[in-house]
């Protein structure tokens, strides 16, 4: 017996809870599911007192309907509200007015259209020549045999006057000797007493003396041969400018011909770089503009030079300008063959107004910025552009078009553009299709008819009724079992005074 009490003391309360908990879970679901139909009827009010202005495709928002129904791809068509259509407008004038919430929300940014000295830097590749005007070929004028050679390798470094070779010449040694004999001639016939003997020994020995010379035989080793009376075997040739030797075809021992190209020396103190440029870039350089140049194998190492001549022709296959730079090399730094890192400051255009080049629309017809008017309008102006460069090359410069201080959209132009073309379209589109129904509605209205007239005051009776057609219908064509007709007996007309 306690311990039945026991256990019903312990059970009761728990079923207690248990109903209490059940109750409330009901309660909850019933007040939940209460809620949820008081919102679903408080959104469907809201929508049902929401104007909607016409149904769209969703996959293609030109695709305008004006009642409920599937998209050309089958898909469901959505309504568009009249309040949603309201946060981007097109008026007449194309303005597009846009409410701030949808401006935060596109990320619209803007930028001053402002005034500067306007001018490019240009970026090239450029690669380092010999200065042809400083390259120079060595050759003999004269026949005969390489007795010495002094310059032995290509890449020698050589000095103006330096020997480089000796050449034995017969021919140079009977000159010599034939020298000798009109110098001593001349000497001799000077005490003559006869005028034409003396100037004949002179002129004899001034042709002997031009021999030599035109075979490059300096004046000092004449003066050592008119001295000494001593015929050199050999004749020294010489460097004729300093620099680096990059073409031998001289070998000792061998035998050369008169013109022969022994060797061919490039002073690289000065060298030329070849730099291309395109179309556009070139209004922006002049003969004599400074240009900067850097060396991948030495970076931060800058070198300036200067622009030393364009080329007059475009080159067809790359399309672009060949420009030729010159540049100081004293340490030799500069070697050719090598490639640069080319950049030219163009000329300065004083006072351009420009416009940031993000903001920009290029169509192909024409060029377009969105000018901000305030309260979130903005304005399509077409406008003409010249050159581009800045800081950065980040700007254009305005040919008209715009004014300054003039604020332009920098960023999400395009979908700014976008929205507003199609949304003009949409506008198009709906005046188009309300046009249409007007003239419907006016091509379904009846022409004006003449009021019917009232035949109970007409007197019939001086009315011919001889010429009148009275068609009679068809019995074939009526069906008497369906087609009752009963005269009323007291509209029975008197025709007595009809004339037949």
């Amino acid at each position: 017996m306690n311990t039945q009490k026991t256990i019903m003391r312990y059970i009761v309360p728990l079923l207690i809870a248990v109903a209490i908990g059940i109750g409330g879970f009901a309660l909850g679901r019933s007040s939940g599911s209460h809620l949820q139909a008081s919102g679903a009827v408080q959104e469907s009010s809201l929508e049902e007192t929401r104007e909607i202005l016409y149904w769209q495709a969703p996959m293609d928002p030109s695709e305008i309907y004006d009642e409920p129904g599937k998209s050309k791809m089958g898909m469901d068509l959505i309504p568009v509200y009249a309040d949603e259509e309201e946060s981007l407008s097109v008026s007449e004038g194309n303005l597009v007015t846009i409410d701030p919430a949808t401006v935060q929300n596109m990320g619209i940014r803007t930028g001053q259209v402002h005034r500067m000295d306007f001018s490019r830097l240009i970026r090239t590749i450029g690669e380092v020549q010999y200065d042809e005007e400083n390259l120079f070929q060595v050759n003999a004028k004269i026949s005969g045999w390489i007795e010495k050679l002094h310059v032995n390798y290509v890449g020698e470094e050589v000095r103006a006057g330096q020997p480089l070779m000796d050449i034995y010449s017969p021919e140079l040694v009977t000159t010599q000797e034939e020298y000798l004999l009109a110098l001593k001639n001349a000497k001799k016939m000077k005490e003559s007493s006869i005028q034409s003997v003396r100037d004949d020994a002179v002129r004899l020995l001034e042709s002997a003396r031009k021999r030599l010379e035109y075979w490059d035989i300096p004046s000092s080793e004449i003066e050592r041969l008119s001295e000494t009376g001593e015929v050199s075997k050999t004749i020294k040739l010489k460097a004729p400018s300093t620099g680096v030797v990059i073409e031998k075809h001289a070998i000792e021992g061998a035998y050369i011909n008169a013109g022969m190209d022994l060797f061919k020396i490039a002073d690289l103190r000065t060298v030329w770089v070849h730099a291309s440029f395109y179309e556009n870039e070139v209004p922006w350089i002049n003969e004599g503009q400074p240009v900067r140049m850097e060396l991948s194998y030495l970076p931060g190492k800058d070198y300036t030079g200067r622009v030393s001549y364009i080329y007059p022709y475009l080159r067809e296959k790359a399309r672009d300008v060949h420009v030729r730079l010159i540049f100081s090399n004293p340490d030799l730094d500069l070697k050719p063959g090598m490639y640069a890192n080319v950049n030219l400051e163009g000329r300065v255009i004083e006072d351009a107004l420009v416009v940031p080049s993000e903001s920009v629309i290029r169509s192909g017809e024409r060029t377009l910025v969105f000018v901000a008017r305030g309260e979130g309008t903005f304005e399509p102006r077409e406008i003409r552009l010249g050159e581009e460069g800045g800081p950065g090359n980040g700007y254009l410069r305005v040919l008209s078009g715009l004014s300054e201080d003039e604020e332009v959209v920098t960023s999400a132009q395009f979908m700014l553009d976008s929205e507003s073309r199609l949304q003009e379209a949409i506008q198009k589109m709906l005046q188009e299709r309300s046009g249409m129904q007007e003239d419907a509605e006016q091509s379904l209205e009846p022409e004006s008819m003449p009021s019917p007239q009232d035949h109970s005051q007409m007197d019939h009776s001086q009315m011919d009724h001889s010429q009148m057609d009275h068609p009679m219908p068809d019995s074939s064509m009526v069906d008497s079992t369906t087609i009752k007709q009963e005269a009323p007996a007291d509209s029975t007309m008197d025709h007595s005074h009809h004339h037949h």
